[in-house]
C-alpha cells in the first residue's frame, strides 16, 4: 500500500538511486552544500500529508494485527541470535513524528538483552573532541544484537546543522565521511535499515499541543524542540541535503509516513521483518516440569521480612 507525501519531501522517495551522487565524485573535489542549495516553497511546507485513508485505523483491527507482527518480530529476533547477524535500526525525522513510539512497539516483546536502543545526549566536552562517530561506535551491535538509534550520527546533518552545533568544516566533513563509514559497516557484515519519519506541520503542531497539556508527557518538549518550529523550512532544507548525499544504493532511507501513528507502526515493522530475512525457529511445544517438593525446607518467619505497604 504505498502513500502520498506533501510536496516538500521531494527527497523522501527517489525516482531511483542513482550511479551517482553528490559523494562519488571520482576523486574530485566535492562541490560544498548550503542550506540554500536546496529552495523549499514554504506554502508547500505547510500542506499536510494526503491520506488515502479516510477512517481512523479501527483499535481492535490495529491490535489484533500489532500481535502478529509481534510474534514475528519475536522470530525475528530468534533468528538473528541463531544465526549471529548484527542488525542497527536508524530512526530520524521530525520532532513529534512517533519515532518513539515505534521504537517502544518494536521492543515491547524483545529479549532486551539482545535488542537494545541506543538514544543518546548531549555529547561532553570530552566527547566533542573525539572522532564524530566515536561516541556511536560502542553502541554498534556484536553478534546477535539489535541496536535501534533513537537519532544517530545523522544528528550533525540536522539539528546540529540547523542550530549551528557544528562548523560549517565539520558539516562538510559529515557529508562526505558518512556514507562511507556506514559503507564500512555494511561490509562488516551488519544489517544497516535507516528510517525517517515524515509528518505534516499541522500534525506536528497538534502533538506538540497534546504533550504541553498532558503532564505525563511534557517532558518530551524539550526548548530545542520549541525552536525547531520557527526554522521548518530551515529543517526541511538541511533533511534535503542529507538526503542528496547519504540516500544511496548501499544504504537507502526509508520515509515512512507517520501522520497516523498507528499505520505507522504496523508499517515499519512489516517493513523492517522484510529486511532481515528470517526463519521460523520457534522450539516445540514446552512442558512444564514438576516444582520440587518442599519435604525438609522450614521457611523463616514472615515478620522477619520487610514488604511494600499494600496501599491500594
Amino acid at each position: 500500500m504505498s502513500h502520498k507525501h506533501d510536496k516538500h519531501d521531494k527527497h523522501d522517495k527517489p525516482e531511483k538511486h542513482k550511479d551517482k551522487h553528490p559523494h562519488d565524485h571520482n576523486g574530485q573535489e566535492e562541490p560544498t552544500v548550503s542550506l540554500e542549495t536546496f529552495a523549499v516553497d514554504v506554502a508547500d511546507e505547510a500542506e499536510p500529508h494526503e491520506h488515502p485513508h479516510r477512517e481512523k485505523f479501527n483499535r481492535r483491527e490495529y491490535e489484533k494485527e500489532l500481535v502478529r507482527l509481534q510474534i514475528e518480530l519475536v522470530k525475528m529476533q530468534e533468528w538473528v541470535k541463531a544465526k549471529g547477524l548484527k542488525v542497527v535500526v536508524i530512526f530520524e525525522g521530525r520532532d513529534a513524528a512517533g519515532k518513539g513510539g515505534a521504537i517502544k512497539t518494536i521492543t515491547a516483546c524483545l529479549n532486551p538483552r539482545y535488542c537494545r536502543v541506543a538514544a543518546l545526549g548531549t555529547p561532553t566536552e570530552r566527547e566533542k573532541t573525539q572522532w564524530y562517530f566515536q561516541r556511536y561506535t560502542p553502541h554498534l551491535p556484536a553478534a546477535g544484537e539489535i541496536v535501534l538509534f533513537d537519532r544517530s550520527w545523522y544528528n550533525r546533518a540536522g539539528v546540529e546543522r540547523v542550530m549551528g552545533f557544528c562548523t560549517e568544516a565539520e558539516y562538510q566533513e559529515f557529508l562526505r565521511s558518512c556514507p562511507e563509514f556506514e559503507r564500512m559497516l555494511i561490509r562488516s557484515g551488519t544489517i544497516l535499515i535507516k528510517y525517517w519519519f515524515s509528518v505534516s506541520d499541522e500534525e506536528q503542531e497538534r502533538r506538540f499541543q497534546a504533550r504541553i497539556d498532558d503532564p505525563t508527557k511534557r517532558w518530551k518538549l524539550s526548548p530545542m524542540d520549541l525552536k525547531s518550529r520557527s526554522k521548518w523550512v530551515e529543517y526541511s532544507k538541511a533533511k534535503d541535503a542529507m538526503f542528496a548525499y547519504t540516500d544511496t544504493k548501499q544504504s537507502p532511507w526509508y520515509v515512512v509516513n507517520a501522520d497516523d501513528k498507528k499505520r505507522a507502526r504496523l508499517n515499519v515493522i512489516t517493513h523492517l521483518l522484510s529486511k532481515v530475512p528470517y526463519e521460523d525457529l520457534t522450539p516445540e511445544q514446552i512442558s512444564l516440569p514438576p516444582r520440587q517438593s518442599d519435604a525438609g525446607y522450614v521457611r523463616p518467619p514472615i515478620t522477619d521480612q520487610t514488604f511494600v505497604p499494600e496501599v491500594y
